[in-house]
């Protein structure tokens, strides 16, 4: 059985499909897309936990990007101890561990990567350029984003665009995150390669609480 099934069931959400395919067909959990991703991580940026834990189970091997995608501390310790090497390293989508982690919102990987020397500003090797402040900004996961900060992480990293962290978090409307990221010296008068100010990013979202926070700025 081809691996477009499976991708399918990904998509759809449809656990019980992806189940019984993999239960006919086991070496699917071996499986990559077309981008080289495999579909353990693909079921994981499609928001399918249950589907990516169902392939985990029956993968010989998961590899350090999928394990702290999957918020899986041990394993994640376990394989760097094996290939230090792979700390800062890039997965086929370009992605770090740190960033992957910070993304999916899992504070004790992310904690675990940074106290084994993990840059808490390395970019995303891909067109992208994500530091783990835009993937934690991104993903809305406060905790982190104080985590990376208090490692020493550059509240102003700009990503493609010129978009810094400030900017997620306005467009967003997360007025916690503006907060902490503001008392920690990022400049609300950044601009994107297009021009746009966080507080434009706030307005034209409708994120009244964050435009209001922003204007105080200005």
């Amino acid at each position: 059985m081809t691996h477009e099934a499976l991708i399918a069931a990904i998509q759809a959400g449809d656990t019980p499909q992806a189940v019984e395919l993999l239960d006919a067909t086991p070496s699917l959990a071996e499986a990559r897309a077309e981008s080289g991703v495999s579909l353990l991580l693909m079921a994981i940026y499609y928001g399918q936990p249950e589907i990516a834990q169902e392939i985990a189970a029956r993968r010989v091997q998961i590899d350090v990007f999928e394990a702290a995608a999957l918020g899986d501390d041990v394993r994640v310790r376990d394989l760097l101890a094996d290939q230090p090497e792979q700390l800062d390293a890039a997965s086929d989508d370009g992605f770090t561990p740190l960033g992957l982690a910070a993304f999916f919102g899992h504070e004790d990987v992310a904690d675990l990567l940074l106290g084994l020397g993990a840059s808490p500003d390395i970019a995303s090797r891909n067109e992208q350029r994500v530091a783990p402040l835009h993937s934690a900004a991104a993903g809305q996961h406060l905790a982190i984003a104080q985590l990376l900060i208090d490692r020493g992480a550059d509240v102003n990293v700009r990503q493609q665009g010129g978009f810094t962290p400030l900017h997620a978090a306005a467009q967003n409307g997360q007025v916690a995150l503006i907060e902490l990221l503001l008392d920690h010296g990022a400049d609300p008068h950044a601009t994107t390669d297009a021009g746009k100010t966080p507080l434009d990013l706030a307005s034209e979202s409708g994120a009244t609480a964050a435009e209001q926070r922003l204007s105080s700025t200005q």
